[in-house]
């Protein structure tokens, strides 16, 4: 079984193959283009596998799973151009859900304990 890369890890490795080049991260605006963009791709492919709407012979075949990586690539570069480290978003938005909205959804099992 291979290493699974912690949020860290995978943000100094994309960090580390951006480094290589000299034009470096795009600006921060045009990243969220780029998201916007692959976001849009993704949404495609969803469209194709679960939707109504089915790729066309001649469409090049893609997957979710190829596009959602796509998409945290993106994620990963505009975060790391604006030094936020994704662990410490990631801990305070579960933080909000687990405090802010931990009654807003409906339990599978009432007795259920939240883990922290």
């Amino acid at each position: 079984m291979s290493h699974r890369k912690t949020l860290q890890e995978m943000q100094h490795e994309v960090d580390h193959y951006i480094g290589q080049f000299k034009e470096g991260y795009f600006s921060p605006l045009a990243m969220t283009a780029r998201l916007t963009e692959e976001l849009g791709e993704l949404a495609r492919e969803v469209n194709h596998y679960y939707g109504e709407k089915k790729k066309k012979a001649d469409e090049t075949e893609k997957t979710v799973e190829e596009e959602l990586g796509d998409l945290l690539f993106v994620v990963i570069c505009l975060a790391n151009s604006l030094d936020i480290d994704l662990q410490d978003a990631h801990d305070r938005v579960m933080h909000k859900f687990k405090t802010r909205d931990k009654d807003r959804w409906t339990k599978k099992n009432e007795g259920e304990q939240n883990d922290e």
